[in-house]
């Protein structure tokens, strides 16, 4: 049975294995020329992709490890957001921040630098402390920032090149309630205020649609204690399904239904424990595209786009996402040379998106962006090394980790070998 992507723009006809503890994972280890782990398959780069193994870590068994100062856990990697972050929160305890959907595994969504937004908060990468792995020998070792250092240091941001995780040591916080606000502004407004309103918040991002001179912009901050909020998701999908589809039909139409669209009145509210606010109900499929700007030109990267797809009247239906997210040291992120701001490009995934995509990367790399790894990118191996200053260091450790290339797919081999 092929394996498939989330939104199905990437197969292999490959084996898909579920070992159900760590030593049925090493010998699988062991046994094969080549093998991806995949988790929820929430990559649009075939990072997952093999023509050989894909091995799923959803039925490893395993538990929380609470450390004393409760300062950290260690966390089975195979196991969703939103399934360590439940048993966090009956501990009391939870993580600082969350990306707006949680059925990522822990460790996919570390190893390919996935955020949420605030300004004084890093990627998920960024609260690791630890690693268990097996390696490309079959065998299990620790590295952290005083035990094997250069391998910790390769495999906070991994792309699953270094060994499979099966367990992860992260920094956790005191639970927390947050309440959520949902407005619409206008474009002009917000880009004026943007900065000031990211530091009158927690959290915030907006929503932008290209052919709109209105945002949906979207805050949280923490809140008393509170029961949790009867809705999962911060938006409504039916009618935005329904303009989707027949855009897809007659794409000619985009720029006035996204115009009608956001004349209607836009407002949300939810309060709740942090873990279930952060996250959102996605069921509308689509292809992303997502660039880390230097924070200081992100609105302006992101006027040049919208002013391009108004010029050419491109039909390009979902909003941009714009989000905002702290410096961090950690080898290949995009976050390592200062703030950024993220920029998504989504189109529906009924609809072309590959010129789209394309012309738009090109404005994105000329003012400085390094793509999201998971997210729709064309680097080359030249682009890698030129844009990531610790690449060769990178590839020294992962050619030491896996000297045969075990856990290299086409696409990583095309980059990283």
């Amino acid at each position: 049975m092929a394996w498939t992507n989330w939104s199905g723009s990437v197969t292999a006809n490959a084996a898909v294995a579920r070992p159900q503890s760590v030593d049925e994972l090493a010998a699988l280890v062991c046994s094969a020329n080549r093998l991806r782990v995949t988790g929820a398959g929430h990559s649009f780069m075939p990072l997952c992709e093999s023509g050989e193994l894909i091995v799923s870590l959803d039925d490893v068994a395993g538990t929380i490890h609470i450390a004393a100062d409760r300062r950290t856990a260690r966390i089975p990697a195979g196991w969703s957001i939103r399934r360590l972050t439940a048993a966090l929160w009956e501990e009391g305890l939870a993580l600082a921040n969350q990306g707006d959907v949680n059925p990522q595994s822990l460790a996919g969504a570390m190893a390919t630098g996935t955020h949420g937004t605030g300004v004084d908060l890093g990627s998920l990468a960024t609260f690791a402390r630890g690693f268990e792995l097996v390696g490309a020998d079959g065998e299990t070792r620790w590295c952290d920032a005083a035990t094997n250092p250069d391998l910790y240091q390769a495999q906070r941001l991994s792309l699953g090149l270094f060994g499979v995780a099966t367990e992860i040591e992260v920094a956790v916080v005191p639970a927390f309630h947050l309440a959520e606000r949902i407005e619409k502004r206008r474009w002009a407004e917000v880009r004026e205020s943007y900065d000031e309103l990211a530091q009158q918040h927690r959290h915030i991002e907006f929503w932008f649609f290209p052919h709109s001179d209105d945002v949906i912009l979207k805050t949280l901050d923490p809140c008393d204690p509170c029961d949790p909020s009867p809705t999962t998701t911060d938006m409504e999908e039916a009618s935005f399904r329904r303009i989707l589809d027949i855009s897809a039909r007659l794409p000619f139409l985009t720029p006035f239904l996204q115009r009608l669209m956001m004349k209607s009145g836009i407002s949300g509210r939810r309060r709740g424990p942090a873990h279930t606010i952060f996250p959102s109900d996605r069921t509308l499929r689509f292809e992303e595209m997502e660039y880390e700007m230097p924070r200081s030109i992100g609105l302006e990267a992101l006027a040049e786009v919208v002013g391009w797809i108004r010029r050419k009247r491109l039909a390009v239906t979902f909003p941009f996402e714009y989000r905002t997210v702290a410096a961090d040291d950690i080898w290949m992120s995009p976050m390592n040379a200062g703030p950024v701001a993220a920029i998504s490009m989504h189109q529906y995934a009924k609809m072309p998106w590959t010129a789209l995509f394309a012309d738009a990367e090109a404005i994105f790399r000329g003012a400085g962006g390094r793509p999201h790894w998971a997210k729709r990118h064309t680097l080359s191996r030249a682009d890698v090394a030129a844009l990531y200053p610790m690449a060769g260091r990178y590839v020294a450790v992962r050619r030491a980790a896996d000297p045969h290339g075990k856990f290299l797919n086409t696409h990583m081999e095309s980059l990283l070998a």
